[in-house]
């Protein structure tokens, strides 16, 4: 389930004047949808309660088998095509910044996420908040194509308002 919010909450960020006139109608159009709501989250939960075990004992192969899981039971909640999940080491990165997660989608191929669990600096193993955000972010890449339907999928206020709906349906805040 998608949720709307009228045109006039719009916020733009600032490479917005540089999109063309097609992109800044996906930008508004994004900006507007502030929430995807999972039809069975409690079955996720306990996916996410492992997946910080397993960052926390550096499992690599069990990180990844539970991204694929959520991954999985997510794109079947909301009916759309599944996503490949692949974590692997330390993060790419150069002098100005490092690579947290990459969406990569080909026609008529399945699209694929790939997650780093290690900083690329320190080498240390990425903290579970931060690694969970990662997989959703790449997720809200796939959804605002897949779900959504949107010609392209734009850093909008919306779309992080999507990614912290989704991280907040899976990780109740804390009392």
């Amino acid at each position: 389930m998608v949720s709307a919010l009228p045109l006039e909450c719009f916020v733009a960020f600032a490479y917005y004047k540089s999109l063309s006139a097609a992109k800044k109608r996906v930008y508004r159009r994004s900006d507007q949808i502030h929430l995807i709501r999972l039809p069975q989250t409690a079955p996720l939960r306990p996916l996410a309660v492992k997946l910080e075990r397993a960052l926390k004992m550096e499992n690599k192969q069990l990180t990844r088998s539970l991204c694929q899981r959520i991954a999985d039971g997510m794109t079947s909640d909301l009916k759309v095509p599944k996503v490949r999940v692949d974590v692997l080491a330390v993060r790419p990165h150069d002098q100005a910044s490092e690579l947290h997660g990459l969406y990569t989608r080909e026609e008529g191929r399945q699209a694929n996420i790939r997650l780093w669990i290690r900083t690329a600096e320190r080498k240390k193993i990425v903290a579970f908040r931060t690694f969970l955000r990662t997989l959703l972010h790449e997720l809200c890449h796939h959804f605002d194509y897949e779900l959504l339907k949107f010609p392209d999928s734009l850093h909008t206020e919306g779309f992080y308002k999507r990614l912290s709906s989704l991280f907040n349906q899976l990780v109740p805040p804390k009392h």
